[in-house]
């Protein structure tokens, strides 16, 4: 089942594999009576359909060629090309409490580690019983957060220059957390925009990212209705 999600403004966001995106826009095309254009290069790329649908990419790994080209099936052809390409991507999955880092292969995870750190929910009560949890919940974060980023710092730091990709994955805001580290901030740099959508990291949710992160998402818009 491949994922999707609604999209600010309307339309949805599909998750497509390489060895599927082929499969996936014939599929498109003959839903929409065939694709008659093709908008834009380089990171993205609009495809439209003639009962006006569209399909938009955000193209990963720095994106096509930017010369214009009017043909969808030549720009699809090397958007397949693109992303059927080997590459050794750093993944980094951190949400509150747990994280996984690790080296992809493909899709292979070669070497990772995984850990947890008890992090509190928050206490609704009030007084200062509310201000200790606090206080200690907070602790239990920042050294929670610490964890993650040594273990980025351990895994990838030393292969940095071999990686082709950065991939993130998690809540926005421990990521955020982990780019102010100055050790870092040069690799998360480098992270691809698009973030990966992970429930807490384990070592199976690490390898299911790997996979993902060769997917690009789709975002289909319908046809406007009719008069």
């Amino acid at each position: 089942m491949a994922r999707t999600r609604e999209v600010a403004g309307g339309g949805r966001a599909v998750e497509v594999g390489p060895e599927r995106l082929t499969g996936w826009f014939g599929r498109f095309a003959e839903r929409h009576g065939g694709l008659v254009g093709v908008d834009g290069t380089g990171r993205h790329v609009r495809f439209r359909a003639a009962d006006g649908a569209s399909a938009e990419v955000a193209v990963a790994f720095g994106g096509l060629p930017a010369e214009p080209v009017a043909d969808p099936a030549a720009v699809l052809g090397a958007l397949h090309a693109h992303l059927d390409v080997p590459r050794r991507t750093g993944i980094v999955l951190v949400r509150l409490g747990g994280y996984s880092v690790g080296v992809a292969v493909g899709d292979v995870v070669e070497t990772s580690t995984t850990g947890a750190r008890l992090v509190h929910g928050r206490n609704r009560k009030g007084g200062s019983s509310s201000g200790r949890f606090a206080r200690r919940r907070d602790n239990q974060a920042r050294v929670a957060l610490d964890a993650a980023a040594d273990a980025v710092a351990r895994v990838l730091l030393p292969v940095a220059d071999t990686l082709d990709a950065i991939v993130l994955g998690g809540d926005a805001a421990a990521l955020d957390d982990l780019r102010a580290d100055r050790r870092l901030a040069a690799l998360l740099a480098r992270a691809e925009p698009r973030v990966l959508d992970v429930p807490e990291p384990r070592r199976a949710v690490l390898d299911e990212a790997a996979r993902r992160a060769l997917a690009v998402e789709v975002v289909v818009r319908e046809p406007a209705p009719g008069p």
